[in-house]
């Protein structure tokens, strides 16, 4: 069962870079709402944004209280990876920064939120390796050793503010080539080569 659905932002240079972003000294969180899970595997894109962009993600899930730990005690507090999408409605997050609003109706509307199984982290090999293919074609590959804030500094630093608790995740970044979902694209999102889900886009 997912809890909490916690959320890093501009953990990756290049993607920062492709929007237009800074790279922050410390993680940038946000969350989305529980009612963001999409159920099954089809994302029905909304009608309030002509642009709704794919970021695929590394998940990790909590398994243990985790209140104001320091980072080289973070491997005991998750058990598990899975592989994400966090949908973003470019359109209406741009219009909410240029008012400095919060993203919230941006990053959490209904069906914003996908996550895949989850394995356990023994059996992911170091660094990890996803990557999001739409229509059979790669448009975005990740490596988890290029994150600016690794697994155990992005849990520490949340720790510092927010007591996680098991079944919380943590969507830990998008590397680059997020972009725009189209009605019918088929998705498939891999996890060190290995298909960990399919989706279709209506």
């Amino acid at each position: 069962m997912i809890n909490n659905i916690y959320c890093i932002g501009r953990n990756y240079v290049e993607h920062a870079q492709e929007l237009g972003n800074r790279v922050e000294e410390d993680p940038v969180v946000f969350s989305k709402p529980n009612s963001a899970l999409i159920v099954g595997n089809t994302i029905t894109l909304p009608t309030f944004s002509q642009d709704v962009h794919y970021e695929t993600e590394l998940v990790i899930r909590i398994s243990a209280p985790a209140f104001q730990i320091e980072p080289d005690q973070a491997d005991a507090y998750y058990d598990s990876v899975a592989i994400g999408l966090d949908l973003t409605a470019r359109d209406l997050q741009a219009d909410l920064k240029s008012k400095k609003l919060p993203w919230l109706l941006a990053k959490g509307f209904n069906g914003s939120c996908y996550v895949s199984d989850f394995v356990a982290k023994q059996t992911v090999p170091k660094p990890i390796h996803f990557g999001l293919a739409i229509n059979g074609k790669t448009v975005q590959q990740g490596v988890s050793s290029e994150m600016v804030f690794s697994i155990k500094q992005i849990i520490a630093f949340i720790s510092r503010y927010i007591a996680l608790q098991p079944g919380d995740i943590i969507f830990t970044g998008t590397p680059k080539g997020v972009g725009k979902l189209e009605s019918g694209d088929t998705l498939r999102l891999t996890l060190e080569g290995e298909m960990m889900a399919e989706l279709q886009v209506e």
